[in-house]
């Protein structure tokens, strides 16, 4: 905190953030009926400038601090710390960032900070700046089909300052509880006659009338006593600690900051390790097939022309297989996400009866019999021991060190070349927002597929079946996430092909005339799909070749040619 004079006791303070509608808990994805029918599916928003009310008036005031609150993830705390152990009157904030913060670097932000932009997911990439508050959903059209509305605040007129009045007893720390009562902002809206969007551009009056409900909608819902949690045991380090020589990961600044696992960092001797199994038949049932097999690197690591690659046994899996690069950024892995570690990831598709279909313990004992691994394996961790669990961190640390980041986009924005014509006009189209409305008529790729990765990491339902599978739905039980598949990365998209989840799309042009005019509207489609007209985005065929031209600058082609780092190598000058 800042401003603070004189010795005295200091607390960490929580704060909790509730979504509400009517005074009811919101329900994200179901139907909040007030004024009208809507099913809000996100509510995200970043506050800065947190105050403290003293008793005598004057303000305590933070110094740097930010917050994101994402409702329907469920990120909904954050933490304040050195307040004073006093009684506050009321609390202020801002919905948003000041400008100097707004327009900087969002990459100078560490994993896990509140503005980093995959902590948010509410950065703008190329085109600037922070959105505040985004809030997303569907409502009935006439005719039934579900419609979908957008709605982004952003910019300097659309900072939002909230006060807020009420005892805040901290002299023995404890958790301040807030409430967003998002009927106060949307209750009553027809996105038919309000418009389905807003991205905050100058003399929009939507964003204006949003800004006001916004800060008419918080409440103070008072203090819960602080409850500490039981002393922490201190484990004895894992024998499973990778060991030897750091690997030389060099990550472009243009690229979110990342977060590494702190129990397996990636060493030349575990990195040229997870090479050696990535590329080892013998971890498949008949020694036939390995990692490689189907992901290969030329392709991005994707098993190019193949809807379904086919398993040890000859059999097709159910999934097209995935890139696999810039992996240190993903959260959750395979097409639902029901796997949240990488080296866990890579030990299913050895084990699964489509795939290489051998158990575990046979892999290892393969291994164990060959008269390299067991030296390279104790190389890698520091003792000896083949493991299951090492080579799925062996994996983990090769698939950790894929980095794709050089492709002439990139090239580009660092002055070294230059898009041709076409290649910025599709650009162009990719950026901007379809809202024939308001004269808007882009390809509005920029929502799912935005910022530096070409993914905002999440899922989506992107309107490819009438009778949505389950998808996600199938990891979580939520009848919201019926139909959400990843959100995969664009970067070298013109080399993975085919596409979606199912590889139903041996083309990049089937692709675009997808999201042109083939999207079905399910009740659980992305709002940013479903906000457009049910005619489709009408491209023309100089757009959509413009947009293909773009997505071939995503091509990066020192990375599909990309060989391995020795020890030896780091030592020549």
């Amino acid at each position: 905190m800042a401003g603070e004079k004189g010795p005295g006791r200091f607390q960490q303070v929580g704060m909790e953030m509730k979504w509400s509608w009517g005074g009811a808990p919101l329900k994200f994805g179901a139907q909040m009926t007030k004024g009208g029918t809507i099913s809000v599916t996100r509510v995200d928003f970043l506050v800065s400038g947190l105050s403290l009310r003293r008793e005598d008036g004057s303000w305590l005031e933070t110094g740097g601090w930010f917050a994101c609150f994402k409702g329907a993830d469920g990120l909904s705390q954050a933490l304040l710390e050195g307040v004073p152990a006093q009684v506050y009157t009321g609390l202020r904030f801002k919905v948003g960032v000041k400008p100097e913060v707004g327009q900087g670097d969002p990459n100078r932000w560490p994993a896990g900070h509140a503005l980093h932009p995959l902590v948010n997911g509410l950065h703008w990439g190329w085109q600037g700046g922070y959105i505040f508050m985004a809030m997303e959903g569907h409502w009935p059209q006439s005719g039934g089909e579900p419609g979908g509305f957008s709605y982004h605040l952003a910019g300097e007129q659309s900072l939002m300052a909230v006060t807020l009045e009420g005892r805040l007893d901290l002299r023995s720390g404890g958790t301040v509880g807030l409430d967003l009562d998002v009927a106060k902002v949307l209750g009553g809206l027809d996105p038919a006659v309000f418009g389905e969007s807003t991205h905050s551009r100058e003399g929009d009056p939507r964003a204006a009338t949003l800004r006001i409900r916004v800060e008419q909608a918080f409440r103070l819902t008072g203090v819960k006593p602080e409850v500490w949690q039981d002393p922490v045991v201190v484990s004895a380090p894992s024998s499973t600690a990778a060991h030897g020589t750091p690997y030389p990961l060099q990550f472009s600044r243009r690229l979110p900051q990342v977060k590494l696992p702190p129990d397996n960092r990636p060493t030349l001797e575990g990195v040229n390790l997870g090479r050696a199994l990535f590329h080892d038949p013998r971890l498949s049932v008949n020694n036939t097939q390995s990692c490689a097999s189907c992901h290969d690197r030329r392709a991005a690591f994707a098993d190019a022309g193949k809807r379904f690659s086919l398993g040890a046994d000859g059999l097709p899996g159910k999934r097209n297989a995935m890139p696999l690069f810039n992996l240190a950024w993903q959260a959750e892995f395979f097409w639902d996400g029901r796997t949240r570690r990488l080296r866990d990831q890579v030990l299913e598709p050895i084990q699964d009866p489509l795939e290489m279909h051998q158990p575990l313990d046979l892999a290892v004992g393969k291994l164990a019999a060959d008269p390299a691994y067991p030296g390279e394996f104790e190389a890698a961790f520091g003792t000896a021991g083949i493991t299951a669990e090492r080579l799925g961190l062996a994996l983990e640390q090769f698939l950790l060190t894929q980095v794709s980041q050089d492709s002439k986009f990139d090239q580009a924005l660092r002055g070294a070349t230059k898009l041709t014509a076409v290649e910025q006009r599709g650009l162009e189209l990719f950026v901007t927002e379809h809202d024939p409305a308001r004269n808007l008529r882009g390809a509005d790729c920029f929502h799912c597929h935005g910022g530096a990765l070409f993914s905002n990491q999440g899922f989506a339902n992107n309107g490819l079946d009438a009778a949505p599978l389950p998808g996600r739905q199938a990891v979580t039980g939520l009848g919201s996430d019926a139909g959400k598949f990843r959100v995969p990365p664009l970067r070298n998209i013109a080399v993975t092909g085919p596409y979606m989840h199912d590889g139903r799309f041996a083309t990049l042009a089937e692709v675009i005339d997808h999201y042109d005019h083939g999207v079905h509207r399910t009740a659980t489609l992305d709002p940013n799909l479903a906000k457009h007209p049910a005619a489709g985005l009408g491209l023309g065929a100089a757009d959509k070749a413009a947009l293909i031209a773009f997505l071939h600058t995503l091509t990066d082609q020192a990375f599909l040619r990309q060989g391995s780092i020795s020890a030896a190598s780091l030592s020549k000058p």
